[in-house]
């Protein structure tokens, strides 16, 4: 395969070293600092401490599935690997090196690095001074990393929203590295406040007059609290099946069916896998346009704000727009704000783009729907990660113009952070 286009990653991951807490974190917030967020990778077994409560993986410690996949592996490959052999974490994920040779087997030429364990647990800490030197602290690291090659590489930062005047201090500080072209944003809430809360507007004021891009990305909350997101909820369904039978047969799930319906419940082994990862980041992500976006018309407020919204896929969109329409025709709403514009028009004006994958068969059906609003990630190092190499021949076997593959793995998200497109990778 072949391509002589420049392939822009919009959603790749890193994975925070120990080092960033003992080098990087100012000696006064060490002890705080790892009190209120620290990741601990065990031999036997791994856990997230946010203000100094453990949450201990559930999954098998054998496979690291947030830094799992390396270039010349396909799903088949990841869920092949053996359970019962410890498999190490993928290098790249925390080394720029490695991460460079992998970006040459994956096509890609210039890649944004969004955080692992801070996009998790950061915006749960609780104390505003200590999450300002985490933040500190993690943009320092990241900002190292991407030194090796800085028009490569390129970095999410992150911001202390849990105090106003830290987060626009840290964000005029980060504004003058050329390697942060947008801030880390996490839909989810933060001290019972969501983002379309008025907290938030001097944020968004910030952005746009800094011309740095709003970096939108789920994560599935696997530890959070249930109100943060809708990964936690999930889980809690999810695990029903774990329960024991209520007595007497009411209540359960295969309640009121006698013995028989109580032995077919005996039988049952909870769901292996996660369900947060699966379904919570496109719902997380619709909220976030449509409540805060849309809905509070950030968009037309600040219409010069560059927006990607990573992770939760792309198609989802449409469906989105058409229920707004209907909504807000036939239910006149009361907004704090006056909306000049339906929500469709609002969404072709904006600066906002989704993150997309290759798999997504209505963009390969409706392309020319799609490409002028879509950015490409490939979800490095997870285990669910594609090559770009895999993303251009599923297009091209759908019939996709190589101009609007072009555009839809590469230029689109160049534009959007300001970045110079760079090629790199062999074409």
């Amino acid at each position: 395969m072949t391509k002589d286009f420049a392939v822009f990653d919009a959603d790749s991951h890193v994975v925070e070293p120990p080092a960033l807490w003992d080098k990087y974190l100012e000696p006064e917030y060490r002890t705080l600092g790892k009190h209120a967020l620290w990741r601990q990778e065990g031999r036997t077994g791994s856990y997230l401490k946010v203000n100094g409560e453990i949450f201990r993986d559930t999954t098998n410690p054998n496979l690291p599935r947030h830094a799992l996949w390396r270039p010349g592996m396909d799903w088949d490959a990841i869920g092949a690997l053996d359970p019962h052999t410890r498999h190490p974490m993928t290098e790249g994920a925390s080394d720029p090196q490695a991460r460079l040779t992998d970006m040459d087997a994956m096509g890609v030429d210039q890649t944004l690095l969004y955080p692992t364990w801070f996009a998790e647990g950061f915006f749960l800490v609780d104390d505003p001074d200590v999450a300002f030197a985490l933040a500190r602290a993690y943009n320092d690291w990241i900002a190292d990393f991407c030194k090796p090659a800085p028009t490569r590489l390129f970095a999410t930062a992150i911001l202390p929203l849990q105090n106003m005047d830290f987060a626009l201090e840290e964000l005029q500080r980060v504004a003058r590295k050329a390697c942060f072209p947008a801030v880390f944003i996490r839909p989810m809430f933060l001290e019972e406040h969501y983002l379309n809360h008025p907290y938030y507007e001097p944020l968004w004021a910030e952005l746009e007059r800094l011309g740095i891009a709003a970096a939108v990305h789920p994560t599935p909350g696997l530890w959070n609290p249930e109100w943060t997101s809708h990964g936690p909820f999930f889980e809690k369904i999810k695990d029903r099946l774990a329960e024991p039978p209520v007595p007497g047969g009411g209540g359960g799930p295969f309640a009121g069916g006698g013995a028989a319906s109580n032995t077919t419940f005996q039988q049952l082994t909870p769901l292996g896998h996660p369900l947060a990862p699966i379904l919570a980041p496109w719902l997380d992500n619709h909220m976030f346009v449509a409540s805060t976006l849309i809905g509070f018309t950030v968009m037309e407020r600040y219409p010069a704000m560059k927006v990607v919204v990573a992770h939760g896929k792309a198609s989802w969109m449409q469906e989105v727009l058409e229920k707004m329409e209907a909504s807000t025709r036939v239910i006149p709403l009361l907004h704090h704000y006056p909306v000049s514009t339906e929500p469709e028009e609002m969404w072709e004006q904006g600066n906002v783009m989704l993150g997309f994958d290759a798999e997504e068969r209505l963009i390969q059906k409706l392309p020319q729907d799609f490409a002028a609003k879509i950015v490409w990630g490939s979800r490095y190092p997870h285990h669910d990660a594609t090559s770009a190499w895999d993303a251009i021949a599923k297009l091209r076997n759908a019939k996709v113009p190589d101009a609007l593959i072009a555009r839809m793995m590469g230029r689109n998200a160049a534009d959007q952070f300001r970045i110079e497109p760079v090629r790199q990778t062999a074409a």
